[in-house]
């Protein structure tokens, strides 16, 4: 009996999906291998897409590793909107206003989606003046490049529930309307450059280069600790002397000995390089 456990748990292990999302671990950190029934169905547009069922896919995604950007698109989740959890912007704000006139300051938002939170950094850096006192870099990454080329583009559709916290003042502020939706102004577009990058890559991480503030969040509640651990290494490293780290809020650092400090202001919450 014990022997045929054994062998029904090894047939489990090895089944098409299980080797599936063993391999989106590797490739991205994304952590399906306890979550199967989230990964099927998205997989299986896929699939369908390709009249191949998983086990044909596998072979498919070894002959085609450009099959891997597909993928991706497919596995990722790109929610997100204009000003999310805004009370972290404000705190954005006045790190920046503390910032010498003159200095650059640099900002890499990472897992960016299709590009609302890099915007609105600039449209609330630009809100308060911070661009005209100080030259601002903003880095937009991701690893699905369909989302990046989104981005890219600024224009979202009127009906997108991206514009679920944007008021209409906020629209005439940084928008220009066009058939259809809105299209972010150039005085914002020109403070962002988006990138490709996987977080898991170290290379590609190490090109944003040295940053002053780091967004990372509602993207490490997808990966296990191990993989929090390296990610939280490499902000470490790419972060000047002081810098920030903003997290989602239901993300935290506790437990981690990796060089950050606690700040609590006004109702959010948030890290400093120690």
């Amino acid at each position: 009996m014990m022997s045929e456990k054994l062998n029904a748990a090894t047939a489990q292990e090895n089944t098409p999906l299980v080797r599936l999302a063993n391999l989106i671990y590797l490739h991205s950190g994304l952590n399906y291998q306890n979550n199967l029934f989230t990964l099927e169905p998205k997989a299986a547009k896929r699939f369908k897409e390709l009249g191949l069922d998983c086990a044909a896919y596998l072979e498919f995604l070894e002959r085609s590793p450009l099959e891997w950007e597909v993928l991706m698109q497919h596995v990722t989740i790109n929610e997100t909107y204009f000003f999310r959890e805004e009370a972290q912007l404000n705190e954005l704000v006045k790190i920046a206003q503390r910032t010498a006139p003159g200095s650059e300051i640099r900002i890499w938002s990472s897992a960016c989606s299709t590009g609302e939170e890099p915007y609105s950094l600039g449209m609330m850096l630009e809100k308060h003046g911070i661009t005209r006192r100080n030259p601002v870099s903003i880095i937009g990454s991701d690893i699905n490049l369909r989302v990046i080329k989104t981005a890219s583009e600024a224009f979202y559709s009127a009906s997108s529930l991206c514009f679920r916290r944007t008021g209409d003042e906020q629209k005439k502020a940084y928008f220009t309307e066009e058939t259809g939706g809105y299209r972010v102004n150039p005085s914002i577009r020109e403070l962002v450059e988006f990138r490709r990058v996987n977080l898991l890559n170290d290379d590609q991480v190490e090109s944003i280069g040295p940053v002053d503030v780091i967004f990372c969040r509602n993207v490490m509640i997808y990966f296990d600790m191990e993989t929090i651990r390296t990610l939280v290494d490499r902000f470490h490293r790419l972060l000047k002397p002081g810098g920030y780290l903003f997290l989602g809020h239901a993300e935290t650092l506790r437990g981690l000995d990796c060089g950050f400090e606690t700040v609590k202001e006004n109702d959010t919450f948030f890290y400093r390089k120690g």
